[in-house]
């Protein structure tokens, strides 16, 4: 995983609701109705901590101080959710 600095599209309104944490695309179509997406509260973490400016070193660090998990199990589901948070266009 590249240590890089990622930023939330603008295009992406966040919500927490009953301490659920949901992303919803700003929709431009029908199409986009259907895309309503739920965060496991590590995703939560991981999600808010993204700024702009603070590299995913930096992110992981603090996954591991709040959460019971491995560095090696942190990596690999911050890149599952790193991943997902690409395809639906979430991060640049």
């Amino acid at each position: 995983m590249k240590d890089i600095a990622l930023r939330k599209d603008k295009n992406i309104v966040t919500r927490t609701i009953g301490g659920e944490t949901i992303l919803l695309p700003i929709c431009k179509s029908s199409d986009d109705l259907n895309c309503i997406y739920t965060l496991n509260s590590v995703a939560s973490e991981v999600w808010n901590l993204i700024n702009g400016k603070r590299k995913l070193s930096e992110i992981k660090v603090e996954v591991l101080k709040k959460f019971d998990t491995t560095p090696k199990e942190a990596d690999k589901e911050m890149k599952a959710f790193l991943n997902e948070l690409k395809k639906i266009k979430a991060i640049v």
